[in-house]
């Protein structure tokens, strides 16, 4: 099974340290899984021109065609100004309309406080759902208090990381073996 982290911003830390823990957690209760991170900070993506995403060379190829070959991705996103980041966004745009169809996808989400709760639910759900995406309902909210000096300090958002892992797994798993069954049962 091939899951991908992506760290949807090209600025700050505290996305990227939450994705850390997140595959380090995906790798400690799956050891047998996959795992990519890939933090778009690392990146240098071209702006989306519409063409195939497999047209696309360099770093630009490499996001979207790592993407496209995962059986999950787990999207975590801070929240600027009200909304998801321009560079997250882009992913979006690269990729074909069904790109996620077959996939289970789960989002955790940085912020500076609560008040960017449902950014996630209203931006982040509507867009991967467009795109034919198995959504894990539940995500994670991180707020700036819950982060001292680059490191998550609360014990809850570690367990709610850890859940986020579990259900993320175990949807992809289940959704395989229905395939498998519709496949074998139906022959498409």
């Amino acid at each position: 099974m091939k899951i991908v982290g992506l760290s949807g911003s090209k600025v700050g830390s505290k996305t990227r340290t939450a994705m850390e823990y997140t595959v380090k957690s995906v790798l400690k209760t799956y050891p047998d899984t996959e795992v990519t991170l890939i933090d778009l900070a690392d990146c240098d993506v071209q702006f989306s021109d519409g063409r195939n995403y497999l047209e696309y060379e360099g770093d630009t190829g490499y996001v979207a065609q790592t993407i496209m070959e995962a059986d999950a991705i787990i999207i975590g996103t801070p929240i600027f100004q009200a909304s998801i980041p321009g560079t997250l966004k882009n992913v979006f745009d690269l990729l074909p309309v069904n790109a996620f169809r077959d996939k289970v996808v789960s989002i955790l989400v940085t912020a500076g406080s609560a008040k960017h709760y449902l950014i996630a639910e209203q931006q982040l759900k509507p867009i991967l759902a467009y795109m034919k995406a198995q959504i894990v309902q539940t995500f994670v909210f991180i707020e700036e208090k819950d982060f001292h000096r680059k490191e998550i300090t609360n014990d809850d958002v570690f367990f709610r990381i850890d859940r986020l892992v579990e259900d993320t797994m175990v949807l992809t798993e289940t959704y395989a073996r229905i395939r498998e069954a519709k496949e074998a049962e139906y022959g498409f």
